[in-house]
């Protein structure tokens, strides 16, 4: 147990028994003199090259015996024992009050607007692709050319938190990797919503699969809010490749698991969801046709 006074407080005395394995005698009573102290009461001697005593002020009381008087202009210090911490004060540094996350709402069009500026609202958004599809790229030069604040949240890089026992379903994929990656999920859901609940927009990234409805976007409508609005990033299959084979480490995959992958995805056509193909786009022309395929969702919501 933590006190304000900064050392935790000796257990208290009991009748009948000595004082505590490992605390001094008068270690249980704060006023207790110490050896070579002046007795309790008396005032303390005056420092060398000082005579007298300093004016006290008036209406301020006297300082408690033992306690040394307050520097000028201090206000003298209060020592309060058994009363539990003190709530600190909302107006100081350190303290900040934030609203709770909670279920994203759908973001509506500004009203007598066509389609909604969507530099200027806050946002879920969750981008969608294949490995090599340009997902974080495109999320992190999104989330900084934005005039409101915006984070971007990776899949990947929260599912890497995992240091010792991480689950690489390269090597296999079994319930490890498998409640891992709803970890990581779940983690990042929560972390969308207290950033979105303080005015903060977020993309999340994941290469989730159309054949996964549950696990899958199912997921993270759970996690984050039917607010969240999802666009899928899918180039062609070549591209993808090339972007792949310039990876490194435990994201670089196989050519035969980059086109499974990819063979999968395209069962997001005909789903609904919005589709950019990327292929002759570079990664600030991308983020353009975000921001446009957004505002087009925000007007009409796609069904999901």
């Amino acid at each position: 147990m933590q006190h304000a006074g900064g050392s935790p407080l000796p257990p208290p005395h009991q009748p009948g028994h000595g004082p505590a394995t490992g605390w001094p005698q008068a270690a249980h009573h704060p006023g207790a003199p110490r050896p070579g102290a002046a007795p309790q009461g008396a005032p303390p001697p005056p420092a060398p090259g000082f005579v007298g005593s300093a004016p006290q002020a008036p209406g301020q009381a006297p300082p408690a015996p033992g306690q040394a008087p307050p520097a000028p202009g201090q206000a003298p210090a209060t020592l309060q024992l058994g009363r539990g911490p003190v709530p600190p004060n909302p107006d100081t540094t350190g303290h900040v009050q934030l609203p709770p996350g909670g279920p994203v709402a759908m973001p509506s069009p500004p009203q007598g607007t066509a389609q909604a500026d969507t530099g200027a609202t806050t946002l879920a958004v969750l981008l969608i692709g294949p490995a090599g599809a340009g997902k974080t790229s495109v999320a992190k030069y999104w989330a900084e050319h934005r005039r409101v604040p915006t984070a971007h949240i990776s899949l990947d890089d929260v599912r890497e938190w995992v240091r010792s026992g991480f689950a690489d379903p390269q090597s296999g994929w079994n319930d490890h990797s498998e409640a891992q990656y709803r970890l990581a999920r779940r983690t990042c859901g929560f972390a969308a919503r207290n950033f979105l609940a303080n005015g903060i927009s977020c993309i999340l990234d994941d290469a989730v699969f159309p054949d996964r409805p549950v696990v899958g976007l199912g997921g993270w409508k759970r996690h984050v809010g039917p607010g969240l609005l999802p666009v899928v990033l899918l180039p062609g299959l070549e591209i993808v490749l090339e972007r792949n084979a310039e990876r490194s480490g435990n994201r670089r995959l196989t050519d035969e698991e980059v086109a499974r992958i990819h063979g999968r995805m395209a069962g997001w056509y005909g789903s609904g969801l919005p589709i950019i193909d990327n292929s002759q786009l570079d990664v600030p022309a991308t983020a353009q046709v975000l921001d446009d395929v957004l505002a087009r969702a925000i007007a009409s919501p796609p069904t999901w």
